[in-house]
């Protein structure tokens, strides 16, 4: 039987917190890679058999790698606690189910970032990369799914949704969402794959992909591909969110702040093709590459909060 939601600030509040900490992982990450450091130790869990490695606070790819660790396993403990936490208090079973897939996902991630590490000098016949740098693309995958749970939880606990005052949304608006959603975890999918396999300079072009301004690549081979379809994919995503955001604003039924978001998605895919095309003209600037990475992230995670609090009526109960 459902249970009526109740507000829980402190609870709220260190659920938000969670979720906007998990951007700091997400950027520690995104260096890390960006700069190649993420063998800058050879052992796990521990760094170089220590949790104070020498050098790490002084060389740039340790301090990369061991920050991306720490900032992990802070992760970690902050979804222990947010899963004990939700168990013991919140009333609304699927809330507490988050809790639960939220410490589930991040301690696989933790176990899939060492495995990548003691895997990397696992060599497989027919393939460039070792096991361990395949095993880099779905924790890249993975971690975008986290963030979204880590939103779901914090949305679902915020003052809002729990006082009711978000508004209906239409069907219509709620599918252009959905769609959006999915295009742009399938473009991170796609970017995690072209990055780990090298391929964010195989077309050193923009917007064109040949120096003589052709729209085709000259040649094709799998990295080619991969970044010719990473940038199809940003002119698809730019068009949809685009196309949710006038019917997002459009939406009279809904409170001031969901439809005013529509302007924050428009801000937020124009910045990231932005940076998509400084990464190709300055050669993948770290900066650049990195920024990227993180606005990409928080793309996904801007999008499916607006989505997830218009779903709200259709998961909490009209009345006590």
């Amino acid at each position: 039987m459902s249970r009526t939601a109740t507000y829980k600030p402190a609870l709220a509040w260190f659920a938000a917190i969670g979720s906007a900490w998990v951007f700091v992982l997400v950027a520690l990450g995104a260096f890390t890679t960006t700069i190649g450091a993420g063998m800058a130790f050879a052992d796990w869990p521990l760094s170089n058999g220590s949790v104070n490695p020498h050098g790490w606070l002084t060389e740039i790819d340790k301090f990369a790698e061991h920050s991306h660790r720490i900032s992990g396993t802070l992760m970690g403990l902050i979804t222990i606690i947010l899963a004990v936490w939700l168990h013991r208090s919140e009333s609304r079973a699927w809330l507490r189910r988050l809790g639960w897939w939220a410490l589930a996902i991040v301690i696989f991630q933790g176990l899939l970032g060492g495995t990548r590490v003691l895997f990397d000098p696992v060599n497989l016949p027919g393939f460039d990369m070792s096991l361990g740098q395949m095993l880099r693309i779905p924790h890249g995958v993975l971690a975008q799914v986290y963030v979204c749970v880590l939103v779901a939880i914090a949305a679902g606990l915020s003052r809002p949704w729990v006082a009711n005052t978000l508004g209906p949304a239409s069907p219509c608006v709620r599918r252009l969402g959905w769609w959006c959603v999915a295009l742009l975890f399938l473009q991170l999918t796609v970017a995690a794959t072209m990055r780990h396999n090298y391929a964010g300079m195989a077309i050193p072009t923009f917007p064109y992909s040949t120096p003589e301004g052709t729209l085709l690549p000259a040649n094709w081979d799998f990295r080619v591909a991969l970044q010719f379809t990473h940038r199809v994919l940003a002119g698809v995503i730019g068009l949809a969110i685009l196309t949710y955001s006038h019917f997002l604003w459009r939406e009279k039924s809904l409170a001031p702040v969901l439809r005013g978001a529509s302007f924050l998605l428009v801000g937020l895919i124009g910045l990231q093709i932005t940076l998509g095309a400084q990464i190709i003209w300055t050669g993948r600037s770290i900066t650049m590459t990195t920024g990227h990475v993180v606005v990409g992230a928080l793309t996904l995670a801007t999008v499916f909060l607006i989505v997830f609090l218009t779903r709200r009526d259709s998961m909490e109960p009209t009345h006590p």
